[in-house]
């Protein structure tokens, strides 16, 4: 953005900071409350591969999608978001079971797991999670609640799990569109 743009923000919001013209006045129970008493809430779908299935369950999974979009009379928003993984806790497991384990074949299998493992934690490979989500706008509670629910038993006749967004999911997806994916940790400053 050049000095152009900021200046506009600054003269139209009076501040500088992202915080001070984002709409967010809480984030609680899963949900965004803005300013405007409306809350962006939704769900989280878990990813499936379906080309790993026989046609005519790929063709099953596709209708259902179609359908659960079609029954969607609401505006909503498809979300995708990518979320850094730490995989220092698997590598440590794979470096014990490594230790436990006497069996030189199942030694060998461990050691090429750690060893592709730490290819992942090089420079070259930023290890990440895709998730989904699907957002949507509303003021009353109890359509909130309804919404959410038809979402995830719909989505799972077509065989795909879903579950509520939580505090930690919103506070990612904002991390990843005000702050291009850095998480920002501010602690106190101290004089």
């Amino acid at each position: 953005m050049s000095t152009a743009g900021i200046t506009k923000i600054e003269k139209t919001s009076g501040s500088k900071y992202t915080e001070d013209w984002v709409p967010i006045k809480n984030i609680a129970n899963g949900m965004i409350e803005l300013n405007t008493g409306e809350f962006v809430t939704g769900i989280k779908v878990s990813p499936r591969n379906i080309f790993i299935l026989d046609p005519d369950a790929q063709n099953n999974v596709i209708y259902n999608l179609r359908n659960f979009y079609n029954v969607l009379d609401f505006e909503f928003w498809v979300i995708i978001a990518d979320r850094p993984v730490d995989i220092n806790m698997y590598l440590a497991q794979l470096q014990l079971l490594y230790q436990r384990n006497t069996s030189n074949i199942t030694r060998k299998i461990i050691m090429q797991d750690i060893n592709k493992a730490n290819q992942f934690m090089g420079a070259d490979f930023n290890v990440i999670d895709t998730e989904y989500f699907i957002l949507f706008k509303e003021k009353k509670g109890e359509i909130i609640q309804k919404r959410i629910h038809n979402m995830i038993g719909t989505l799972a006749t077509a065989g795909i799990n879903s579950t509520q967004i939580s505090n930690s999911d919103i506070r990612m997806i904002l991390d990843n569109f005000l702050n291009g994916g850095m998480t920002t940790n501010f602690g106190t400053v101290m004089a």
